[in-house]
């Protein structure tokens, strides 16, 4: 039998053999990790590889994600779909090993990792998905929902203030099936941490109410084991501070930052092999190495034994185990289409003038009653964001089977959070703030448009209409950055009957992550017919038509859709031939068919006026050079709401008089 050394050693070989091959990556951290990887991995870490998406595994993020040759050699050496040719290709072009771990190339990547922090906090997500579905489910004597959450981090994951936000919130909400190791190795690109940060980082833990193991030494395979024992036994999340040696194995770069990001080099790769005393060519691993890493037949046995368990489990809670398999497949209810529709038909039969934040309200009021799967949260602006309803309770430490988390001062820690509930699975998650405040927590949307999982994000206070809180809370460039992000769909509706129809879709969207735009200002409910309801979900649709052909279209969204109703209405008095289109959602509007584009937006109408109260640049794909738009192109001022729309040219008589010259 081999030793956990050189068990460890494998993961040492493949990583640094990874990165010479691609001339690009780093070696140090999966050196340097590779020992209390293999006692995690082979002593702790429940998981099938040959069904990565078993629903009750363990869960696995590699914050400290650079190190990605460390997770790629776990999954290959323990049986995952993986072969020794993907890590070959380490970082070329089609891989399934990128250069930082992406969701849904290789199977047993549970989340992608390398802005660091954002590993971490989707893990405390994932912790927060298992602890609820347990409160919801469990029942005594059948535990289905029992599984760990494991996270990897290094300094930089501590030093990203996103770990702060994260780390503070699990703390409080009793995540005991959190368990996250430091890899306290003293070193990041710039050389030694020590000049840059000298925090107290157990105790920094232990303030959040962390269950802190120090001082483990992170190449004593007993210890770390220990260290993993112990952390299971206690009610608290915890941290094991690993001190390990960045690169351990290389003779004259371990220690050091020259190891860190950048290939050893072949001389020091040979003096590694004859360091660690292994003694094979590069990528070669001995049969009886593979042999007791491989966690297939486990893997399998462990998920049987599960599966016994859940069939006692749907024998005494029939309704709850369809329930279960429901969420944990994302399915919707079967009565959702039917009812939606019927809700957002009701809306329309019975108009109100309301804010659109008021309309999120009420349309999570009606979809919330067939949605056990909601799990919603506002960054501390819940009675301003109005994503409460009747039916939210709030998850507690003691009481975790509720829908609603307050996640406090945090945009940026709640997002990535919701990504990691998203990841996870069983849930339809959803956060909120003003939309100003998405500037803080835009790169766990990027994050989550880039693996494609659902994160519904709720902004309100959309526009100069936040009146007197003055620019630093107006939104401007913030529309356009949301909308120029790829696979974001972003919504910015204008009544009661486009924010049903925004909800429901982002709901219905499991590739994705939604941005749904809501006023703080009343807005007047448009009229229409059937067929404009339905033309709602295609993301723009023709709102207010003409007798004739259009001589001029007036395209707007949100607040500024009633402004370019009545600027309409008195042009046509005039005798002009005016459409308006209302555009809530362009990226839906652009994966129409080009004849429905063509219908809406006819190419031959160039007279083109796009209103809202964003940046005006943006608008210029709609209109062309020929058009106009009337937007914002500085940030807004403190003053009442009224006064700023009228002084940036938000009036019907602008826009009419803009019509008339455009025209002319």
């Amino acid at each position: 039998m081999s030793s956990r050394k050189q068990l460890a050693n494998a993961i040492r070989a493949l990583s640094m053999d990874g990165v010479q091959q691609a001339n690009s990556g780093h070696p140090g951290a999966p050196m340097g990790m590779a020992d209390i990887a293999e006692v995690l991995w082979r002593s702790h870490l429940n998981h099938n590889p040959t069904n990565p998406n078993w629903a009750d595994r363990d869960r696995f993020v590699l914050s400290n994600g650079h190190g990605s040759m460390l997770i790629y050699s776990l999954l290959h050496l323990t049986g995952y779909a993986l072969p020794i040719e993907e890590l070959k290709n380490f970082r070329q072009l089609h891989s399934k090993t990128p250069g930082h771990p992406e969701y849904g190339y290789a199977p047993g990547i549970e989340t992608t990792t390398g802005p660091l922090g954002q590993g971490i906090t989707n893990a405390v997500g994932m912790a927060i998905a298992e602890k609820s579905l347990a409160a919801q489910f469990n029942k005594d004597g059948h535990e289905i929902v029992d599984h760990y959450t494991y996270a990897f981090m290094g300094d930089g994951c501590l030093m990203e203030g996103i770990s702060h936000e994260a780390c503070s919130l699990a703390g409080t909400l009793g995540l005991g099936k959190l368990i996250a190791f430091w890899d306290d190795n003293g070193i990041s690109i710039d050389g030694e941490v020590e000049g840059w940060f000298s925090d107290d980082t157990p105790k920094r833990f232990e303030a959040y109410g962390w269950h802190v193991i120090p001082a483990v030494d992170g190449h004593d395979s007993d210890a770390i084991n220990a260290a993993i024992e112990a952390a299971k036994a206690d009610p608290r999340p915890t941290l094991i501070c690993t001190k390990t040696i960045i690169g351990f194995g290389s003779p004259n770069k371990s220690g050091s930052h020259d190891c860190h990001g950048a290939p050893l080099g072949a001389e020091e790769i040979q003096a590694a092999r004859e360091f660690l005393g292994w003694e094979h060519a590069a990528f070669e691993i001995p049969s009886d190495i593979y042999a007791e890493w491989d966690a297939k037949e486990a893997g399998k046995a462990k998920e049987a034994a599960w599966n016994d368990k859940f069939a006692a489990y749907e024998a005494a809670y029939p309704e709850l185990a369809a329930e279960y398999k429901r969420r944990v497949n994302g399915e919707l209810p079967a009565q959702w289409e039917a009812e939606t529709q019927k809700i957002i038909a009701d809306l329309q039969a019975n108009p109100a003038n309301i804010a659109s934040r008021k309309a999120s309200q009420n349309a999570l009021e009606a979809f919330g009653k067939m949605l056990p799967e909601f799990m919603g949260g506002s960054a501390d602006l819940a009675p301003s964001n109005l994503t409460m309803w009747s039916g939210s309770k709030s998850l507690t430490a003691e009481d975790a089977s509720g829908n609603y988390i307050h996640y406090g001062v945090r945009e940026f820690g709640m997002t990535a959070i919701i990504n990691g509930i998203a990841l996870h699975g069983g849930f339809v998650p959803y956060g909120a703030t003003f939309l100003m405040f998405m500037e803080y927590a835009r790169n766990a949307m990027r994050m989550a448009a880039l693996m494609k999982v659902q994160n519904i994000q709720v902004y309100t206070h959309d526009s100069i209409g936040l009146g007197e809180d003055g620019p630093t809370h107006q939104p401007v460039e913030q529309i356009a950055s949301l909308r120029l992000t790829p696979n974001m769909s972003t919504w910015r509706p204008c009544d009661q009957v486009e924010s049903a129809v925004a909800w429901k879709l982002a709901i219905e969207r499991k590739d994705g992550p939604s941005s749904l735009i809501f006023s703080r200002q009343n807005l007047a409910q448009q009229e229409r017919d059937a067929e404009q309801v339905a033309n709602i979900a295609k993301g723009g649709y023709i709102l207010k038509d003409c007798a004739g052909k259009p001589e001029l279209i007036l395209i707007a969204t949100g607040s500024e859709v009633q402004l370019a109703v009545d600027a309409a209405a008195e042009l046509t008095a005039a005798g002009k031939q005016v459409r308006v289109v209302s555009l809530p959602s362009t990226d839906l509007f652009e994966q129409q068919d080009a004849a429905y584009r063509e219908a809406v937006l006819p190419s031959d109408v160039t007279a083109r006026i796009a209103i809202e109260a964003g940046i005006a640049d943006y608008w210029y794909k709609y209109v062309g050079l020929d058009g106009r738009v009337i937007g914002m192109t500085t940030f807004g001022e403190s003053a009442p709401a009224g006064e700023l729309f009228k002084l940036f040219g938000f009036t019907v008589e602008n826009v009419v008089n803009t019509a008339n010259e455009l025209l002319a």
